[in-house]
């Protein structure tokens, strides 16, 4: 559920207004889960002379651990809990900010790029604007936004998944390598597609026609994914990943835009003509 869809279906579309329904509760449920392991992936990266970022980071993976059984124990979402969350979030932002800052001025130093930083934090960015209720009025342009948004994530984790392998595992890499170049491609063309659908044309086949094309590559990185998470925890795998469940964590994340492109696909309808 995201701001592609009608605006309908935030409640009243206003910042402060959110939807109890059971799409809110799941991806709320989905990034809770998501933003608690941020904070185990950044306290695993800093160096063990910072204790205090260290401590902190810990902090940060209790309030999302403890925010996580509170969704998955209900039913529904109240506004108390939605503010909760929404806090701990603004707060998780500004912590992976003010890392970035150190890291930038070099008052920070070790495995921690910076760029995994910056993608974290937009992952947590993207998640606060949906508990904002901030619905776009161009579905075709918010359609193609989310997958401009997506694709850069996906890309970035085959960024981030090449400078963890071992050079040793030539297969693996060279997989890797044709699999990025497909997804720089795809997000230009998602950027391209998005500045011209805010001309509004009636029809858009071509867009529906990507969307189809973006599933199945995402269907292939998703499965590779998944491979190389198996391989991970049977220890199959030459490489310098902290722990397994950081493959885990971007398969899922695939997982997560397949959903969004299924939904996707049913409102391109309206643009096809025949």
């Amino acid at each position: 559920m995201s701001e592609y869809k009608d605006a309908g279906a935030l409640g009243a579309g206003m910042v402060g207004s959110f939807p109890n329904t059971r799409d809110a509760l799941n991806e709320v449920r989905f990034w809770v889960r998501i933003l608690k392991e941020h904070s185990l992936f950044i306290s695993l990266s800093l160096p063990c002379s910072r204790q205090d970022l260290i401590a902190e980071a810990q902090r940060f993976y209790e309030l999302f651990q403890g925010l996580q059984d509170r969704v998955e124990s209900k039913a529904g979402l109240d506004q108390r809990l939605v503010d909760e969350i929404r806090h701990a979030v603004e707060a998780l932002i500004a912590f992976k900010h003010k890392l970035m800052r150190m890291l930038v001025t070099c008052e920070l130093r070790g495995p921690l790029y910076p760029l995994l930083l910056d993608h974290i934090t937009r992952e947590a960015i993207h998640f606060l604007d949906f508990l904002n209720c901030r619905p776009c009025s161009d579905t075709l342009v918010a359609i193609l936004k989310e997958q401009s948004f997506f694709l850069r994530i996906m890309k970035e984790h085959i960024e981030f998944i090449i400078s963890l392998l071992d050079p040793s595992e030539r297969e693996l890499l060279a997989q890797a390598q044709a699999s990025k170049e497909v997804f720089s491609d795809l997000l230009e063309t998602a950027r391209d597609l998005k500045s011209m659908a805010r001309s509004r044309p009636e029809h858009f086949n071509r867009v529906i026609q990507f969307t189809e094309t973006v599933t199945q590559r995402v269907t292939e990185l998703r499965n590779f994914k998944a491979t190389a998470h198996e391989l991970a925890v049977l220890c199959r795998l030459l490489s310098a990943i902290p722990d397994p469940l950081l493959l885990d964590h971007v398969r899922r994340e695939a997982d997560k835009f397949l959903q969004e492109l299924k939904d996707m696909r049913a409102l391109l309808r309206r643009w096809e003509c025949r």
